[in-house]
C-alpha cells in the first residue's frame, strides 16, 4: 500500500517515522489547538485525541515540509516539481466505486444538520470571525461537460447548516455565476480528511475543465477511488473521512470574516456567498483535519503547484531555466527565486518579466545562476550581495496588479521588483569564481573528533 493512499495510511507513516505528535491532554477549539499545532510547525504533525466537548479527534500539520511532500510522492525534493508537472499534463481518470466499497459512506446523516454540534471546527486566530473549515476540498461539477472542479476555500460556520464562503474569481466562481444567472443553486461537496497528494492536486493551475481529482490519481500512480454523493451529483474520494453535501445559494450574500490569511494578516469582513449543507457522510470514528492558516502546511500547499506553473511559464521565454522556488518568507506567493543557465545577456531580465507575468501575486523576483542553491536563502542572499548592482540589474514596474491581501498595496495595485543576479557572460574567469576547499565533501568529522 502506498504511504499516501489515504489520510490514515499517511498518518501511520508519520507515526512510524516519529513525526506524529499524539496529544493526550484535552484541548480547546478556541485558539489552543491552533497554538499547539503552530509550536510543532515544520517538526511534527499534531494529533489531538481529546478535543473539549467532542469525541472526534483532530489532526493538523500532516505535510509541513517540502521533504514530506516528496515522501508522499515517493521521490526526492528536487523531483517534486517535475512529478507535479507530469501529473497535471497527464491526469488519470478516477475509479467509480459503490457505497459498500466507500468507507466515507459508513455513516449518513440527512436530518438535524448542526455543524458545530457534530464536528470539532476550530477558531485559529485572535480576530477570526468564528469557526472555520480550512482544509476541506470544495468540489463542484460543470453541468455541461460533467467535469468536476476541486479547490480549497475558507469556510466560516455562520449557522447550524450554513457556511460563508470566500469564492475568488476562478473556476468555482465561474460555475456558480452561471448557475446564479439562471436562478439555480450550484451543488457542491466539501471533503474533509484526504491524503496530502489529493490536497496538493486541488491547488493545480489548470485550464478550465480539468478535474483535479484526476491529477491526484496521476500523482499517486493509481486511479483515485470516488463515490457518488447522496443528495448532490458530485463524486468524492471514497476514503475521505467526512463529506458535507450542499449547495451554494443563488442571490444570497452574508457577512464573512475577518480571517487570518496566508500573508499573516487578516482578510477583511465583507458579504460573501453562502453554502447550505443538506447531508453529512463520514467514516466510523472519523478524523477531523484542519490547517492552521499561514503555517508551513498552508504555504507549501499553495507554493508547490505555483512553482510548477511558474517553471512552465518561464520556460516558454528562457529555455535555460533550471528550477524555481516560491519562498516561505514570501508566503509562497510573493517572492520567486529562479535558477537559469544563462546563454545570452538579457535572459535574466526576460526571466524576471516572465515570472511577473505568470501571476499577479508575484511581487519580487530574484534570478540567479544554476550554481546557487535556490532552496537555501543564505545562498540567495549571497547572490544578491555579490552579483547584483541596482544601476544595471534592477527591474522596476510601477502600477501593476498585485494581491489585495498585501496590505502595502493600494487596493491591490503596487510596484514589482526584479533582481538579475546572474554573472555577466564576459566576466574574467577569476572574478566570480567561488572559493572551494578541496576534500571538503569527503570529510567525515567522526574521524577527527
Amino acid at each position: 500500500m502506498r504511504r499516501a493512499q489515504t489520510l490514515r495510511t499517511w498518518l501511520e507513516y508519520l507515526r512510524q517515522t516519529e513525526r506524529l505528535a499524539t496529544i493526550e491532554k484535552q484541548v480547546s477549539l478556541q485558539y489552543e489547538l491552533a497554538a499547539v499545532t503552530k509550536k510543532l510547525d515544520g517538526v511534527k504533525a499534531a494529533f489531538f485525541k481529546q478535543v473539549e466537548d467532542y469525541s472526534i479527534p483532530v489532526v493538523s500539520g500532516i505535510c509541513s515540509t517540502r521533504e514530506q511532500f516528496a515522501e508522499a510522492m515517493e521521490t526526492d525534493p528536487y523531483d517534486v516539481i517535475r512529478r507535479f508537472t507530469d501529473a497535471v499534463a497527464s491526469p488519470l481518470p478516477c475509479k467509480q466505486v459503490g457505497n459498500d466499497e466507500a468507507p466515507v459512506k459508513e455513516n449518513i446523516i440527512r436530518e438535524d444538520i448542526d455543524l458545530m454540534r457534530l464536528l470539532p471546527i476550530p477558531v485559529h486566530h485572535e480576530k477570526d470571525a468564528g469557526n472555520y473549515l480550512t482544509a476541506a476540498l470544495f468540489i463542484v461539477r460543470d453541468p455541461v461537460t460533467r467535469k468536476q472542479n476541486v479547490s480549497i476555500h475558507r469556510l466560516q460556520v455562520t449557522g447550524k447548516n450554513r457556511l460563508g464562503a470566500l469564492l475568488l474569481p476562478r473556476h468555482t466562481y465561474h460555475l456558480y455565476k452561471q448557475a446564479e444567472s439562471a436562478g439555480r443553486a450550484l451543488e457542491c461537496a466539501i471533503v474533509i480528511g484526504v491524503d496530502p497528494l489529493t490536497m496538493l492536486a486541488s491547488q493545480a493551475s489548470t485550464p478550465f475543465g480539468v478535474d483535479e481529482l484526476e491529477i491526484a490519481g496521476a500523482l499517486r500512480g493509481e486511479p483515485l477511488e470516488v463515490v457518488r454523493c447522496e443528495t448532490v451529483d458530485i463524486d468524492v474520494p471514497a476514503f475521505a473521512e467526512i463529506v458535507l453535501e450542499g449547495k451554494i445559494l443563488p442571490h444570497v450574500r452574508e457577512p464573512e470574516g475577518p480571517f487570518g490569511e496566508f500573508p499573516k494578516y487578516y482578510g477583511p469582513r465583507s458579504d460573501k456567498e453562502v453554502v447550505e449543507i443538506m447531508a453529512i457522510t463520514h467514516r466510523h470514528q472519523p478524523i477531523f483535519y484542519t490547517i492552521v492558516p499561514a503555517g508551513y502546511e498552508h504555504l507549501l500547499l499553495g507554493g508547490i503547484p505555483r512553482e510548477a506553473s511558474l517553471l512552465q511559464s518561464i520556460k516558454q521565454t528562457v529555455s535555460g531555466v533550471k528550477a524555481v522556488h516560491m519562498s516561505l518568507g514570501g508566503t509562497c506567493r510573493y517572492h520567486a527565486i529562479v535558477s537559469i543557465l544563462k546563454r545570452n545577456e538579457g535572459e535574466g531580465k526576460n526571466a524576471i518579466l516572465a515570472a511577473l507575468a505568470n501571476s499577479f501575486d508575484i511581487k519580487h523576483v530574484v534570478v540567479v545562476d544554476e550554481d546557487v542553491d535556490i532552496f537555501n536563502m543564505e545562498e540567495v542572499e549571497w547572490a544578491i550581495a555579490t552579483r547584483f548592482q541596482a544601476e544595471r540589474d534592477l527591474v522596476v514596474v510601477h502600477g501593476a496588479q498585485g494581491s489585495k491581501l498585501d496590505p502595502s498595496t493600494d487596493e491591490g495595485v503596487g510596484s514589482k521588483l526584479g533582481f538579475d543576479c546572474t554573472i555577466p557572460l564576459d566576466s574574467e574567469p577569476m572574478r566570480y569564481l567561488r572559493i572551494k576547499i578541496p576534500q571538503y565533501e569527503g570529510i567525515n568529522l567522526e574521524d577527527y573528533l
